[in-house]
């Protein structure tokens, strides 16, 4: 597969670029994001940047590749990499439990921050709420921002349905956190004094008993203990998700859809991109992963097919013609056979047998060689059908520029690996040093 060079997204201008702070790679899940958020990160830090890859990715793929031990939720920095030019490469993977812990201590004194802690429903709220590890993750993104540490923060968005749940949980935790659910069970706390025991007494009796019911006495308790004591830091919540939404916006933020060449991967690739259009994220281009294509690109699948079709069909003439000899030889036939007294004839020592063996020999090269051109052809009708997809996509998002990345042997599992592939993205496909 080509790309015409104005379609081809330029990698190093975008990483080298001291203006571009962000970097978000968002896509399918099971498409290589993890992989290439680590490969920018890496080719980021040999061109001299400081750089932090947070990943959202539970299956240590990241640190693995890097030689770390494992991540957690602080940055650590890789060693190996190639810092001639005077760059850093950190790693981190989002806990997303601890990140939550970290937002309640900061924003809480430590009495309120041990009684949030200890509340059976944070801990259920803070371990698997719907759009809490989308929400964390905006969290973290912030925390690292703010801190001014890292010239670029590479980020691989959290492996969920929509891989751009992530820019809508801020809002969804925010709606939850500011229902009107938790503001009934908050009101008592709120307004206090004999006009706060008149409401419970008279409203709130009939609300709890209700949902006592329909949730459980303790549960409720736990929610309103929950709710109590978290409301110093709702408007907190929603005040650094609305920076964090604005900081995605700015111009020092760039976007990565990544993809693979498939129908569905890119249909998804197409949501992706519209919906960053939609909330006016800037989109820097698409990474097309696990591209195939040939070396032998001039024999099209067809032509592979015909020859292979030839080869099988002199491979079976020839076959016939020796099945032809072998019943035509002497001791095979009655006609020729020695007559009843006669000396049987001498054997043929084994080195003789020799013309026949070479005989054998032929039709079996012949059929290892139609072998490989039906792979050949099968590659090349992947070949092609990867282009059309493409095509697709690019008809209809023709201002989205592309870069490609070859389909590898084997997994990706060290530096050596993710500099391969940081190459690959800058070369647009095409290995380091290839023609």
């Amino acid at each position: 597969m080509t790309l015409n060079p104005s379609d081809t997204l330029d990698i190093d201008p975008l990483l080298d670029d001291p203006a571009t702070r962000i970097v978000v790679c968002c896509g399918a899940g099971g498409v290589g994001k993890t992989t290439t958020a680590a490969a920018l990160g890496l080719r980021a830090a040999e061109r001299g940047r400081k750089v932090v890859v947070l990943t959202i990715d539970p299956a240590r793929r990241l640190a693995q590749s890097m030689g770390i031990d494992s991540l957690d939720n602080t940055p650590r920095r890789v060693k190996g990499i190639d810092d001639a030019a005077g760059g850093e490469l950190h790693a981190m993977m989002l806990d997303m439990k601890r990140t939550f812990d970290e937002v309640v201590e900061a924003h809480a004194d430590e009495e309120r921050a041990r009684t949030i802690l200890a509340n059976p429903f944070y801990q259920s709220l803070s371990a698997g709420f719907a759009g809490t590890q989308e929400y964390m993750a905006m969290e973290k993104l912030g925390q690292l921002r703010a801190r001014d540490e890292w010239d670029l923060i590479v980020v691989d968005t959290p492996p969920s349905r929509s891989a751009l749940d992530f820019l809508d949980a801020p809002q969804r935790l925010g709606s939850f956190l500011d229902g009107k659910l938790i503001r009934l069970l908050m009101a008592p706390a709120k307004i206090g004094g004999r006009a706060g025991m008149k409401f419970l007494n008279v409203g709130m009796s009939m609300m709890t008993g209700t949902l006592g019911k329909l949730l459980g006495g303790q549960l409720l308790r736990d929610v309103q203990t929950f709710v109590a004591a978290m409301d110093t830091t709702f408007g907190g919540f929603r005040t650094r998700a609305d920076a964090t939404y604005k900081l995605l916006q700015a111009p020092g933020t760039s976007f990565l859809v990544v993809a693979a060449p498939e129908r569905d991967a890119l249909r998804e690739a197409a949501y992706f991109v519209e919906r960053l259009a939609a909330e006016r994220m800037p989109l820097a281009g698409l990474v097309l992963n696990r591209v195939h294509g040939s070396g032998a690109g001039r024999l099209s699948a067809e032509r592979a097919l015909a020859a292979a079709e030839n080869l099988d069909e002199r491979r079976i003439v020839d076959q016939a013609t020796g099945k032809e000899e072998v019943r035509t030889s002497p001791e095979a036939d009655p006609r020729t056979a020695p007559a009843s007294g006669s000396p049987a004839p001498a054997e043929v020592p084994s080195d003789s047998a020799e013309p026949a063996d070479s005989a054998q020999a032929d039709p079996s090269i012949e059929q290892l060689t139609a072998g490989l051109l039906r792979l050949h052809a099968e590659r090349m009708q992947v070949v092609a059908r990867e282009q059309r997809t493409r095509d697709r996509f690019t008809a209809l998002h023709p201002e989205v520029a592309v870069t490609e990345i070859a389909a590898l042997p084997g997994d990706v599992h060290d530096l050596a690996g993710l500099r391969d592939i940081g190459e690959r993205l800058a070369a647009g496909g095409t290995p380091a040093g290839a023609k």
